[in-house]
């Protein structure tokens, strides 16, 4: 295993220097863990500057007809059916969980993390929020898979404002039990534990990226992302999302509130979310998580999501893993 790059250099005449030739270059990474490779931009100018719109302004106009706040969750949101469900909700401290109203899973839920809470930005997440929705999440993963065992692909996952791909503003999580894995669910699951562990082992050698350890879950900015300043923590105590421990919620919860923080601090404000799971009981599998940061909201705003993204699943950033590393320590 090694952590292997390729620097092209490019020479032309910028109209921005008076046409004098120019030199830029783009670093193609391969990820050590999974083999695909991304492009680092070096020399550019901002691919995603911040934003000056101002969000509570948007929060407020979003609010009348939200159906995550107080005074319409109750009735517009659904239930579920069955057994384990409680009274179809699923509340742990200011979380509350209901069905997705979207049949993106056999089993498909939405956790809003306090519906108090319609304009959250991402520097005022705390780790008790965050931790309260991934217990939510965690006891709809185990109701679900007790109700039907078949659904066994569990995930957590977020899209943290509008440009994450959000449809509601009240910032919220979304779970979801299926019988068959994901493309990336798949991928992550058939790694062989052995080279999880020389990977985090050969992060944490080199130092540049590996950001912290919060007691047994590891995080480090990826080498190759998959996106804009990729964090990924991985947690060696469970397989599934089933197999939690409170102890790993809460180590989850405080990682994520503070990728958060990173991600304001370099003036951004949207960001996606997964934690991936193997079926309970898998042997020796490692929970992943991945976060990435996206656009800001902006009129006529530029998503980063490129046919390089969608059609080639290949990343280009500015942002270095190095520097993301380094900003996210201090937060850490």
């Amino acid at each position: 295993m090694e952590l292997r790059t390729e620097l092209v250099t490019r020479v032309i005449r910028d109209p921005r220097a008076g046409f004098e030739p120019t030199t830029s270059r783009v670093e193609t990474r391969w990820d050590p863990l999974t083999g695909q490779t991304a492009r680092v931009l070096l020399d550019v100018d901002p691919l995603l500057p911040a934003a000056d719109l101002d969000l509570a302004a948007l929060a407020a106009q979003t609010r009348p007809g939200c159906p995550f706040c107080p005074d319409r969750i109750e009735t517009a949101t659904p239930r579920f059916v069955g057994d384990g469900f409680g009274d179809g909700r699923i509340q742990a401290g200011r979380a509350v969980l209901f069905p997705n109203l979207l049949p993106y899973a056999a089993y498909a839920s939405v956790c809003v993390y306090d519906a108090e809470l319609h304009h959250l930005p991402l520097a005022g997440m705390t780790p008790r929020l965050v931790a309260d929705n991934l217990r939510a999440q965690v006891a709809f993963v185990r109701a679900a898979q007790r109700q039907d065992p078949a659904a066994a692909w569990a995930s957590i996952n977020g899209n943290h404002l509008l440009p994450a791909g959000s449809s509601v503003f009240h910032p919220h999580t979304q779970g979801a039990c299926h019988p068959v894995p994901t493309n990336t669910q798949a991928q992550l699951a058939g790694l062989a534990p052995d080279r999880v562990r020389a990977y985090l082992d050969l992060e944490r050698a080199a130092g540049q990226r590996y950001i912290a350890a919060t007691g047994q879950v590891h995080w480090l900015a990826a080498f190759a992302p998959v996106g804009p300043g990729e964090v990924r923590g991985l947690v060696p105590g469970a397989a599934g999302l089933a197999d939690l421990a409170d102890e790993l919620i809460e180590e989850l919860g405080t990682g994520i509130a503070r990728t958060m923080h990173t991600y304001a601090e370099l003036g951004l404000h949207s960001c996606n979310l997964a934690i991936y799971g193997a079926p309970t009981g898998s042997a020796d599998h490692w929970l992943m998580l991945r976060m990435v940061c996206r656009a800001n909201l902006a009129p006529l705003y530029r998503s980063e999501v490129t046919y390089l993204e969608r059609l080639h699943a290949e990343a280009a950033t500015d942002i270095s893993p190095e520097v993301l590393a380094a900003r996210a320590r201090r937060c850490f």
